[in-house]
This record gives C-alpha cells, sequence and structure tokens, in this order.
C-alpha cells in the first residue's frame, strides 16, 4: 500500500478541548431559528459540548424528503456562535456549498459517507479549498472501503487542508444487523494504526440508528481511545423532520456523558506495567510462532499446487474445504474460540491458498 503519511494539525491547536471526549452535537437538521437556537442553547448548558453541528443541505435517498433549509440557516448558526459561543459546523457537498460557508462564518466544514465515497466530487471540494484556513471532518464513505476514506483525507490535505478530523460513522451493509451501520471497528482501528496523529471521533447516530443503542457504542468508542463522539440532539425530537429515531435531548446527551467510563491509555503504576510487560511478551512469542506456521504452511500449499497441476486436477475441492472448516470448528469450540472470528481467520488463509495455487496454474 502506497505510504499515508498526511500533513496534520493537532485538533487541539485549533480547537482548544480540556477534557476527552471532544463532543460535537445538534440536530440532523437545522429546522428553522426556533429550533436552532433552543437546541444549542440547552446544549452549552450541559457544559459538555464543543461544537454545535447541524445540516443545512441533506442528501437524501428519496426527492421527496427533507433536504434542508440550506442558505438560510447560515443567519440562525451565526446567532449561535453569537449568544453560545460555540463554534459550529455543517456538512459540504459542493463547491458551492463550501463557498457559502466560507462567506458565512461557518467554523468547521464536514464532508458527508455519500460524499467521500465518490473521488470526484471530494476533488471538487478540495479545489474549492485551496487558500482556506478552515477545518474539515471526513465521515467514512457508505460502502467499507479504507482505501477510499484515505483518499479523501489525502485530496483535502493536498489542498493545504491541515486541520482535520475522521468521522467514524459506520458502514452500509445488506445483513441484518441491529444498527443502522456496520461500525465494522477494525477499520477505523486500521486507519488509526496508519496514522496515528489523525483525530478519529465516532457518530453513534448513524451507526446505531436509534437512541437505544447510542451509549454502548459511545462507550467502545472511548474504549478503544477514540478522540471524541459526534451526536445528534434535538431540542424535541419527536417533531424532528429528519433522522428523529436516533437523535437525543440535550439533557439526554449529558446523562450518556456522564456515564461514559473514560479510562486512560497510560499509568505509572509499576506493578500494572510489569505485568503488562511480561504478557505482551509471551504474546509477542505466540505471534512469531504464527507467522512461522503461516510461512510453513503457504509454503506446502505451493507444493499442493505444482501437484494438483502436474496431475490435471481442479484447485478447489469443496469437500475438502468443508471438511477442514467443520474440524477447525470443532477444535475451536473445545478451545473457546468465537466460531465468527475463527471461520473470518479461515476464510482469510483460504483465499490465500487458492491465490497462491492460481498463480502456480498460470506459471
Amino acid at each position: 500500500m502506497k505510504e499515508f503519511n498526511p500533513d496534520i494539525a493537532p485538533f487541539k491547536e485549533w480547537l482548544p478541548v480540556n477534557h476527552r471526549p471532544l463532543i460535537v452535537s445538534g440536530p440532523c437538521s437545522a429546522e428553522n431559528k426556533q429550533q436552532v437556537l433552543a437546541t444549542a442553547k440547552a446544549l452549552v448548558k450541559t457544559g459538555v459540548v464543543n461544537v454545535f453541528r447541524a445540516g443545512l443541505w441533506k442528501p437524501r435517498t428519496r426527492p421527496d424528503a427533507f433536504e434542508g433549509v440550506g442558505a438560510l440557516g447560515f443567519p440562525w448558526l451565526q446567532q449561535v456562535k453569537k449568544e453560545t459561543g460555540l463554534p459550529v459546523c455543517t456538512e459540504v457537498a459542493t463547491p458551492e456549498h463550501v463557498e457559502q460557508c466560507l462567506q458565512n462564518g461557518i467554523d468547521i466544514l464536514w464532508i458527508g459517507a455519500r460524499t467521500t465515497v465518490n473521488p470526484f466530487s471530494v476533488q471538487e471540494i478540495a479545489e474549492a479549498l485551496k487558500g482556506a484556513d478552515i477545518p474539515v471532518m471526513i465521515k467514512n464513505p457508505v460502502n467499507p472501503d479504507l482505501k477510499l476514506w484515505m483518499g479523501a483525507i489525502e485530496r483535502l490535505n493536498q489542498a493545504g487542508i491541515k486541520k482535520m478530523i475522521a468521522i467514524h460513522r459506520g458502514f452500509y451493509s445488506f445483513e441484518q444487523a441491529p444498527f443502522r451501520n456496520d461500525p465494522i471497528w477494525e477499520i477505523p482501528i486500521e486507519l488509526m494504526r496508519l496514522c496515528p496523529n489523525l483525530p478519529i471521533i465516532c457518530d453513534p447516530s448513524h451507526i446505531t440508528g436509534n437512541t437505544f443503542l447510542i451509549e454502548a457504542v459511545c462507550q467502545k468508542a472511548m474504549d478503544l481511545e477514540m478522540d471524541g463522539l459526534m451526536i445528534e440532539s434535538h431540542i424535541d425530537p419527536k417533531v424532528a423532520l429528519s433522522d428523529k429515531e436516533q437523535q437525543v435531548t440535550p439533557a439526554e446527551l449529558e446523562k450518556l456523558v456522564a456515564q461514559l467510563i473514560i479510562r486512560d491509555n497510560i499509568t505509572d503504576n509499576n506493578d500494572f506495567l510489569e505485568k503488562l510487560k511480561e504478557l505482551r511478551f509471551e504474546i509477542d512469542k505466540l505471534d512469531a510462532e504464527l507467522i512461522q506456521l503461516l510461512s510453513k504452511r503457504m509454503s506446502i500449499i505451493d507444493q499442493i499446487g505444482y501437484h494438483k497441476k502436474e496431475n490435471n486436477i481442479t484447485i478447489l475441492q469443496i469437500n475438502r474445504w468443508n471438511n477442514i472448516v467443520r474440524e477447525c470448528l470443532e477444535m475451536g469450540d473445545k478451545g473457546g474460540l468465537n466460531r465468527e472470528f475463527l471461520i473470518r481467520l479461515l476464510q482469510i488463509i483460504h483465499e490465500e491458498s487458492i491465490q497462491r495455487q492460481t498463480e502456480i496454474f498460470k506459471k
């Protein structure tokens, strides 16, 4: 994979926050002046909100749905800034949106999942942002494609945007699940590994699609050391014009944040550190053994590939594969391994085995 090393300014240098998590909150959509101001004033009273968010333009699946008030909402957000002192942010999807936000004093922009998925749209926004000193938050694309997410970050960075935050809002899936969007946590974790200086916050509202699961997702995000949360909040969610099921009231937000357990990622407890060092040493040894075993297994796979080719035998024997899965799952059950995890692991190994034999057959 191409090196991924965007030039990112630490967010605490441009958005002073003296606590974790950073909280971005506000309604899904700016609907009217009264709703926006009432929500903002209630949120600032909680003492936990750092940035006020509200969508002015709403990308909707059907054309007859509420698509936002557009530029009509700028004076409302300006009044929020004046009366609460909170910086304000909104979503942009076109260069025209960018220009209007820059002209109307919006403090932070975000790019939504439906825009991130399209490199052409992201590039147009990046071009519109050249020369602008404004922070941009980038949501993951709707489909689980880490490279698309990285590409959007790179395009903006190449346009001179250094104040950036990535937003994990989950991924669309055809599978039945309790979530509106599957969190697939390994994708934001990999982004954190590839770019540890890039702040990442979680959007539990869009992951869950309801208010019942939001707290659990927030806690997991904190346990995974994410920097903050974007949570939709409405002064009266039951009358919201968009996504009413996933918006909490300001009072519910305050209670939710208060109940979060914020754990440290470092400690000076020597007993803990010594025990952790000992356990990690054991893990490192086992990892080395796993790599050696996988290497040895793939070497044998190569021998099998040449043997099949010489004897004009197909690469895949489905009965053999079914037996492997069944026997491994039986052993995994005895060893206390999660079946879903083991199936994913076996599939990855099998895909690599098929690929290696395919390359051999081409020779």
